[in-house]
């Protein structure tokens, strides 16, 4: 008698992935941070399965919001995270491999715009560009 294939196996890694991007966004919540935005990334990059970017409304702020973030990250995973930018706390960048979270000051946040950057949106062809013939 034929066996059925078994389901893929996984090893528990989408589970961590998403026990690690659940822990960010309830930190993030509880630390008051502003405007959360939670970009999967799963199938179209391999940085990272996702890419969480919010803000601060001060440097002391971001700096909080990470150094807690981290924190928590390893108390309640076990897990080590690489943050750059904490001294200044314009832009702060932790890497815990599996998500990727940015922390902006507002202003620093708008003028880089990572949202847009990274943005996966299905548009038609003719949307993605502007076109001489637009501006006609």
């Amino acid at each position: 008698m034929p066996q059925k294939p078994s389901a893929p196996q996984t090893d528990g890694a989408i589970e961590r992935s998403e026990a690690l991007h659940d822990l960010v966004l309830r930190s993030l919540d509880d630390d008051k941070a502003v405007e959360i935005v939670s970009i999967p990334l799963q199938g179209k990059s391999n940085i990272a399965d996702y890419m969480v970017i919010a803000s601060g409304r001060s440097t002391r702020q971001v700096a909080s919001m990470a150094q807690k973030l981290g924190e928590r990250i390893k108390r309640e995973l076990g897990r080590s995270v690489r943050v750059e930018g904490l001294p200044v706390a314009d832009w702060v960048l932790i890497d815990a491999d599996d998500v990727i979270i940015h922390l902006f000051r507002p202003e620093v946040r708008s003028f880089y715009n990572l949202e847009r950057m990274w943005a996966f949106e299905e548009r038609a062809p003719d949307e993605r560009l502007p076109t001489a013939a637009a501006g006609a």
